[in-house]
């Protein structure tokens, strides 16, 4: 099978919640087919909710989609390096392959700060692939922030 990227979904999502008013963050949940099982945008603004991250409202709805808690064979593209939270959630979901684009160095939780998936309590480690799509993830969030000051 040959592989292709499902960045570009991930980013038309963090394009959307740019246009939101929110950080852009997107995510996109691939089946082990290659179809897109769910895709989200940060949304902690609009609905008042810490947890909102574009991961998290991905993989929750990936999960209801299936019927399952757990994600196994299933990759997720997003933006930005996962948070600490979001990469604890990408561990229980089991997902297979982590595909990112910008790093965090401020917030990540990846390969920056608490790296959660190197934890002895971390019971699930996806193969983890970085860089994707990272100067245009990078460019979205610097506009971004230069906007807000």
């Amino acid at each position: 099978m040959n592989f292709k990227s499902h960045m570009t979904a991930a980013l038309e999502e963090a394009r959307a919640a740019q246009a939101r008013g929110e950080v852009p963050v997107g995510a996109v949940v691939v089946a082990p087919d290659g179809r897109e099982v769910a895709r989200a945008g940060n949304r902690t603004r609009e609905l008042c909710d810490p947890s909102a991250h574009a991961e998290l409202l991905a993989i929750r709805q990936a999960c209801r989609e299936l019927g399952s808690e757990r994600l196994v064979d299933h990759d997720l593209y997003v933006t930005l390096e996962p948070c600490p939270m979001c990469a604890s959630a990408i561990s229980q979901a089991r997902i297979a392959r982590l595909y990112y684009g910008a790093a965090d160095p401020k917030s990540g939780g990846v390969a920056q700060g608490p790296r959660i998936f190197e934890h002895p309590q971390s019971h699930h480690v996806p193969e983890i692939y970085d860089g994707i799509s990272a100067q245009e993830a990078e460019k979205l969030l610097k506009d971004f922030f230069e906007a807000r000051r």
